[in-house]
């Protein structure tokens, strides 16, 4: 069997690159004649018979317009499909129950096994939890603690397994052969596609008039079932996949009419830095999705930190990256009515701060800057006066480790700011370089951070 990349669209968590990781170069494998067609796969009636299994047990999550993203996209209309309110906190439960929910008699009496250090784990487990079917998650041993406590507590058995997610799928296997288990794959089974699926069911109710669909790519599930409901609905929307530039194989994939395999990832999109798509996402994508862009890890940053602001909403930087390619002009909108998929929102706090600060400081409105101070402490008053008569935050101020290129009569002193604007910033800088005493050795609004 295929080893999956990991979770399509936002799984919280890198579930494995399927693939050795490598100088960079990539190499490819399969071909169109290898792979089943679209409706062999997943029908729209598939979709419709998930969307019945579902009806009781998955959110209906609401389309949030934002005013902000359509005047800075250009769009006449946005709609924020936001799944990261969704039940265990991403889509993943939708495709895990219907999976499961199909599962014969005996296979149920038996129970299921998945690999997962992300949401597809949360989403077995509850799934499990719900059809009263005995659910065995292995994990990488570098799995937070924090999430597997949150899958426990959902019901399922937790079992750490390898220093990676690739060695604990292999576990998955081995205890799937040895105890007579049942593989929950988390993108590549026609049943977890057609449960994706009816997030695109929910979308074009919401906004029936809709013209361009976008949404993370990682192994393709999401995607695959949501151009399926979408293009039964009305062809002629236009549905977009959005893969970080670091894991960026299914345009090549479209280009050349064949899986193509990244032989390595490197994102800040933990949940979707997948190394391929497999032979049913493939056999989806390439005959129902439209096209497909790629956004820097910094346009993430800034879709990141612009959801928090003015949408509300914390997005895992993997349900931030269909806003990216919105908000960076990786795909043209203009005057059109768009949906993107918030696909998930289990970040970890700490690192979902740490990406909206550099979000603000790729948007200008946050700079960090080193001052050099001739007296120790009593220049610091008359920097926190600048700052404060200019109009800026203070987001940070503390003497730092002096260097050897450091003057020894003068004390280094990191400081963060923010404000409206780089222009701002700019001259909030240009107030403290003509301070007595101060001196700005570096800062970061003119660095690509």
């Amino acid at each position: 069997m295929s080893s999956p990349s990991g979770d399509s669209g936002g799984s919280g968590d890198p579930e494995g690159s399927g693939d050795p990781e490598g100088s960079g170069e990539s190499d490819d494998s399969g071909s169109s004649g290898d792979v089943p067609s679209a409706d062999e796969v997943v029908t729209a009636a598939d979709v419709e018979a998930a969307r019945e299994r579902l009806e009781e047990v998955v959110h209906r999550t609401p389309l949030d317009g934002s005013t902000t993203f359509a005047e800075r996209s250009g769009a006449d209309a946005v709609g924020l499909k936001l799944e990261n309110v969704q039940r265990t906190g991403s889509f993943k439960i939708r495709g895990a129950y219907n999976a499961m929910a199909q599962l014969s008699e005996a296979e149920t009496e038996t129970g299921v096994v998945a690999a997962s250090a992300g949401n597809h784990a949360q989403g077995v487990a509850l799934a499990g939890r719900l059809l009263d079917i005995d659910a065995t998650i292995v994990v990488p041993e570098v799995t937070p603690a924090a999430k597997i406590d949150a899958t426990r507590g959902y019901g399922a058995e937790v079992v750490v397994e390898g220093g990676d997610y690739e060695r604990s799928y292999e576990h998955a296997l081995e205890l799937a052969e040895a105890e007579n288990l049942t593989f929950v794959h988390p993108f590549d089974d026609e049943r977890v596609i057609a449960g994706q699926g009816t997030v695109g069911l929910e979308l074009v109710e919401q906004m029936p008039d809709v013209d361009t669909v976008l949404v993370s790519i990682g192994g393709g599930g999401l995607i695959s079932g949501i151009a399926t409901a979408v293009k039964a609905d009305n062809p002629n929307v236009r549905v977009v996949g959005v893969q970080p530039e670091g894991a960026a194989h299914a345009k090549p994939s479209l280009e050349r009419d064949e899986i193509h395999t990244l032989s390595e990832v490197d994102t800040v999109a933990e949940g979707i830095a997948d190394a391929r798509l497999l032979e049913k996402t493939f056999a989806a994508v390439r005959e129902r999705v439209d096209d497909v862009v790629s956004v820097t890890d910094g346009d993430i940053a800034v879709a990141t930190a612009l959801l928090a602001e003015r949408a509300k909403t914390v997005a895992e930087a993997a349900g931030a990256a269909p806003v990216a390619a919105l908000l960076s002009g990786a795909v043209d909108v203009e005057g059109e009515r768009v949906v993107a998929v918030v696909s998930g929102g289990n970040a970890n706090l700490a690192d979902h701060a740490e990406l909206c600060r550099v979000g603000l400081e790729r948007l200008g409105r946050s700079a960090e800057l080193r001052l050099e101070l001739a007296e120790w402490p009593t220049a610091l008053g008359d920097v926190t006066d600048v700052v404060e008569r200019e109009g800026a935050e203070l987001d940070a101020l503390e003497r730092t480790r002096r260097t050897a290129a450091d003057d020894l009569n003068r004390t280094p002193v990191r400081l963060g700011v923010a404000g409206s604007g780089p222009d701002h910033l700019r001259d909030v800088v240009a107030e403290l370089e003509a301070l007595d005493g101060v001196s700005v050795a570096r800062h970061s609004l003119d660095r690509d951070v």
